[in-house]
């Protein structure tokens, strides 16, 4: 190989690869590229890599050198040996992935050095020893996977000084000691797995303060005592908590109530007491959650929580139930007359305006249009050309509409001047907004401003009575749902396949963007990928996501958003909207461009969506192939290749578990490489 002194990319990653690393890779001074992941190679990794000196960082896979190496990824081999002390001089590094591999030894002290790195993997290994302290001056770190490994010493202390920390996941070693209080200080945590250690002690209380921590809390199989702390039902976003296998004593604290989003929980092997509290979560948990607990009784372990009690005080309790009862009944009866008699009221009164505003309506036509509160161009060159009468005038016609989305329905505006409009009128939903009119129009001008070319954007706005109008530049070709599904369209232009990677690279872009300007889309679909003259596509509805309730900002809304066959799995339990969860409603959108088919269909079978289709698809013996439009994939061996290759990356984006998706930028990345390739 040294003497392949002009190659400048190797590519052999998921192959049979066997044998070591060659050790003179390193004189082959002009390669920029080396991806070797998912492989068979054995060994170390030689030191010569590191003095090469024109590697540059081509993907998250390929490794570089030493002054601009920003990935490095070997996962998923039978690499051995010890981690080279080398890696702290890539100053750049933010990614260091070496899982699944047969490295041996401590983790080197010098990588406190990388204050640039923000995932480091090295699950799967045999590494020993403590987790070093140096480590925790990577304050840009917010993935440490530890797991898996041989670790036998403690957890640090200031684990929480890196303070970007999202996911500490220590699970299946030998960690020893009490889990440090400081651990509520770890404010991002996301998930926390410290399962199958030698943990002593208590469950800090501290714990609790951790309010954003959702995907899992695991500190099963160790050597915790004493009481659960009440602080826990404090974790409302927490989907998992797993405590079994422990010496934990005591009652399960009530104020677990509070754990709202709880799906899957494990007290078993315990030393729990008392009855199961009336939680859905709880009363919906196979018995075996609660197994091992000799003192635990109630639903769902059908032991009754009575047959110690004396039989004159169960007979007390038997009356005391029946008089509830009859309370119960007449409470009830005096309720449902009450509301009877204020439903009647309403209805009454709903007539009453329900007529006074046909009254209204009849006037309005008479004195021609609504009167208009408040409206603005944001385009200084625009303003002459828009006249925002003629606007409102455009959403009273029927005939005008365009399309109907979640949050608005949109309609075609067209002005005196001849400019043709894009106008988004709010859905009722949305109209508290007109409360926060100068948080809206700041937020509108801000938003303007956005400079992407996959992006729709506001240029003015305009407010009568309790509507909100969001004014756009027109788009002829519609939507992304449009091209793809409607057979009108179909029989005018049939996107082929570069077209349609075309279209989803784009998207992917704007998404990207607005992940970059810490701007969350309430929902991503393909309805609100509009698409220009020359099928460019811009992802719309963006002002949503800032509109919708100023007062709380992107992060949660009170209900759960984005168009059904779009909407994450998680949304239903978090209400809350992420990034991860875009990249879930993107890669739906991408299985569309792949298949042609809508996201929810009454051929994929009862509940089944477009996702569980085609991840379903093996169980089924279907073929990759066999999921692809055939209309598109059997053109060329190219384009099989490249959808193929698309489609990889759909899967990834609707992996159930958010933790597991891409960001945005690497999809965009891996479908340039797509289209590159």
């Amino acid at each position: 190989m040294g003497n392949l002194t002009n190659l400048r990319v190797f590519t052999a990653y998921e192959n049979g690869l066997g044998g070591e690393i060659p050790n003179n890779l390193g004189s082959v001074s002009e390669l920029k590229v080396l991806n070797l992941h998912s492989n068979m190679l054995e060994g170390p990794i030689p030191k010569s890599i590191f003095a090469m000196g024109k590697l540059e960082e081509p993907s998250p896979k390929a490794i570089g050198n030493v002054s601009s190496l920003t990935y490095f990824e070997v996962a998923n081999n039978h690499i051995s040996g010890e981690i080279v002390s080398e890696f702290a001089q890539c100053s750049n590094l933010t990614l260091l992935n070496l899982a699944s591999n047969g490295f041996t030894g401590a983790i080197p002290p010098e990588f406190g050095q990388l204050v640039n790195l923000q995932e480091l993997i090295l699950s799967g290994n045999s590494l020993f020893g403590d987790i070093p302290k140096s480590i925790l001056g990577c304050k840009s770190l917010n993935k440490l996977d530890l797991s898996n490994n041989r670790f036998n010493g403690t957890v640090p202390n200031g684990i929480c000084n890196m303070s970007r920390l999202q996911f500490l996941l220590l699970g299946q070693n030998s960690i020893k000691g009490e889990i440090p209080h400081e651990i509520g200080n770890c404010m991002k945590l996301l998930e926390l797995q410290m399962g199958s250690n030698y943990l002593t002690g208590s469950i800090p209380p501290e714990i609790g303060h951790i309010r954003n921590l959702q995907i899992a809390l695991n500190l099963s199989f160790n050597h915790l005592r004493g009481p659960l702390p009440p602080e826990l039902g404090k974790l409302d976003k927490l989907v998992s908590l797993d405590v079994s296998n422990n010496q934990l004593s005591g009652t399960i604290p009530p104020s677990f109530k509070g754990m709202l989003s709880l799906i899957e929980v494990d007290f078993s092997n315990n030393l729990f007491s008392g009855p199961v509290p009336p939680f859905v979560p709880f009363q919906k948990s196979p018995n075996s959650s609660f197994f091992g607990n000799k003192g635990l009784c109630g639903e769902p372990l059908s032991l009754s929580c009575g047959n110690s009690y004396p039989s004159s005080r169960g007979n007390y309790h038997h009356k005391v139930s029946y008089r509830i009862i009859l309370a119960v009944i007449g409470s009830g009866l005096a309720v449902f007359f009450s509301v009877t008699i204020v439903v009647l009221l309403f209805m009454l009164r709903e007539r009453q305006e329900k007529a006074a505003k046909t009254a209204g309506i009849a006037d309005d036509k008479i004195n021609d249009q609504p009167a208009i509160i408040a409206g603005n161009v944001f385009v200084e060159n625009l303003r002459q050309a828009i006249d925002l009468d003629a606007v409102v005038k455009a959403t009273l016609k029927d005939s005008n509409k365009l399309s109907s989305g979640t949050f608005s329905m949109v309609y075609k505006a067209t002005m005196p001047s001849g400019m043709v409009l894009m106008v988004r009128r709010l859905k009722s939903m949305d109209r508290t907004i007109i409360h926060h009119q100068n948080k809206m129009v700041r937020e509108l001008e801000r938003l303007s401003k956005l400079c992407h070319d996959n992006l729709v954007r506001p240029v003015g706005f305009v407010i009568y009575e309790d509507i909100v109008l969001l004014l756009h530049n027109y788009l002829p070709n519609g939507t992304l749902a449009q091209l793809l599904h409607e057979s009108s369209k179909k029989s005018e232009y049939e996107p082929d396949w570069p077209t349609r990677l075309s279209i989803a690279i784009g998207a992917a872009e704007g998404l990207a963007f607005l992940h970059h300007v810490a701007i969350i889309h309430l929902d991503i679909s393909s309805c609100n990928v509009l698409l220009d003259a020359d099928f460019r596509p811009l992802v719309g509805e963006v002002e949503i996501s800032k509109l919708l309730d100023p007062s709380r900002g992107t992060a949660s809304i009170s209900a759960v958003a984005g168009s059904f066959g779009y909407i994450p799995p998680e949304y239903a339990y978090t209400m809350q909207v992420t990034a991860p969860g875009n990249v879930y409603s993107y890669g739906v959108v991408l299985l569309e461009i792949l298949t042609t088919r809508i996201p929810v269909d009454e051929d994929f079978g009862e509940g089944v969506d477009l996702v569980k289709w085609v991840h379903g698809a093996p169980a089924r013996g279907e073929t990759p192939e066999q999921i692809l439009d055939a209309r598109l994939s059997t053109v060329s061996f190219g384009w099989r290749r490249e959808m193929l290759a698309a489609l990889k990356v759909a899967l990834l984006c609707t992996d159930s578990t958010p933790a597991k998706r891409p960001k945005m930028k690497k999809v965009v990345e891996m479908l340039q490489e797509i289209k590159q390739g």
